[in-house]
């Protein structure tokens, strides 16, 4: 028999095993290995015709036949897997996947058999890795198909519950820890363990203008950076008198935030370019007090005046009310730079508001400030059918240093206002 007419009856072979004539189909196999030994196509044919026919044994050992004439066919190695898995030979299943995946580490049926070796084993460590990857995977793939979507549902729901497990040994374990803590001394660490669970990210600075190296990236800062906070909050009833005023009364000075030049493309701003749906009124921008606007607010422009704010002539401060019509979202975005710290007064939160730092979300409560680093993605919504207004201004990040600062208005008394790459605010 030429080779030529042992693929012709190779073809005839399988054939047959397709129409379920599997006797027929293996007579013209044996026909075929008689005269090629180690002919793959046709060992791997006769195992499939053993598998089933439940003779594993059997079909191990052609498939097995198959690796040594081809070792180079991670899809033979997944046979040999498959016929030791249904003998319950879980460490040759295993030694046979890993085979396949010697070969291809991406190939998608051993990574997913070995996932499913793994978790019916127990072992969580293992499954865990291997299930991730798979998901992955599928998360990859193009075209979607409902199989693929279907494994994904299975790993991902694997995961969860690896998720849920480790949780709750992590609660039981820390609790001791923890109990000694305050909300405080404990932020970091939670938030750690939230990361290490899947529950959220670690953002980093995003500046798109000076970016101030080895300060850390801290999406609310603590309270304790900020001994003044308690005087500003005890004036919230006169500050939200000033800003009901000028709402009430329509005032002109208020203008939208967003304002970009013509012919700018379309992007996430593009809703809000000229709306009042977010509206402000500055009392002090870009460095510059606005006295007619600090008029109509006196008595918030004399309590800001007291405040330790970031003061570099031409940049900074920036002091304003900030107005969020109902209904309207702020997307995600990050700030200028990060030597700023960013403070919020809540003035009129009606409820359906909430503001986003990071990985970290929190609604806003009238007369309780926070600072926070507006170059970590941030964003805010008003989901009430009532206005939101809060008092925003620029204050030093708290860990630079009073040289830094010295150093800081030093820099910026050399360098053009209008350098993109230097900005220090919007």
């Amino acid at each position: 028999m030429t080779r030529n007419e042992a693929e012709q009856l190779l073809q005839v072979a399988i054939t047959a095993q397709r129409a379920g004539n599997l006797d027929e189909a293996r007579q013209l196999l044996r026909r075929v290995t008689t005269a090629y030994p180690d002919h793959p196509g046709a060992l791997n044919s006769l195992g499939m015709i053993a598998l089933a026919q439940a003779r594993y044994p059997d079909a191990e050992q052609s498939f097995l036949r198959a690796t040594l004439a081809d070792p180079t066919a991670p899809d033979l190695h997944l046979n040999v897997a498959m016929a030791r898995r249904h003998q319950a030979d879980d460490s040759g299943e295993r030694t046979s996947l890993e085979a396949a995946l010697a070969i291809d580490q991406r190939h998608f049926m051993a990574l997913l058999r070995l996932a499913e070796l793994h978790e019916r084993r127990g072992e969580h460590v293992s499954a865990t890795q291997r299930w991730s990857g798979v998901v992955q995977l599928t998360q990859m793939a193009s075209p979607r198909m409902p199989e693929l979507d279907a494994i994904a549902a299975r790993g991902s729901a694997y995961l969860a519950d690896r998720q849920r497990v480790l949780a709750d040994a992590l609660e039981e374990g820390l609790a001791a820890a923890r109990a000694g803590t305050s909300l405080s001394d404990r932020r970091r660490f939670d938030a750690c363990m939230d990361h290490v669970l899947g529950r959220r990210r670690i953002y980093a600075n995003e500046c798109e203008g000076l970016h101030y190296p080895f300060l850390p990236a801290d999406e609310f800062f603590d309270r304790a950076h900020f001994p003044w906070m308690a005087e500003i909050e005890a004036q919230t009833d006169v500050i939200r008198a000033e800003a009901e005023a000028l709402i009430a009364a329509g005032d002109a000075a208020i203008e939208p935030y967003v304002a970009m030049d013509p012919g700018t493309p379309e992007n996430k701003w593009t809703p809000l370019d000229r709306s009042l749906a977010w509206g402000a009124l500055h009392l002090w921008r870009h460095g510059v007090r606005d006295e007619e606007a600090c008029a109509r607010a006196p008595r918030t422009a004399e309590i800001v005046s007291r405040l330790p704010l970031a003061d570099l002539p031409g940049r900074t401060p920036t002091v304003f009310f900030s107005l969020l019509k109902p209904r309207t979202h702020l997307p995600a975005h990050a700030g200028v730079s990060n030597t700023r710290a960013t403070v919020h007064l809540p003035l009129i939160v009606p409820d359906g508001c909430r503001f986003r730092v990071g990985g970290e979300m929190r609604p806003w409560r009238v007369g309780e400030a926070w600072a926070f680093d507006d170059t970590i993605e941030h964003e805010a919504w008003n989901d009430s059918d009532q206005l939101r207004a809060i008092l925003i201004f620029d204050v030093w990040n708290p860990h630079l240093t009073d040289r830094e600062q010295d150093l800081l208005r030093a820099f910026f008394k050399t360098v053009s206002r209008d350098d993109p790459a230097i900005r220090i605010s919007d």
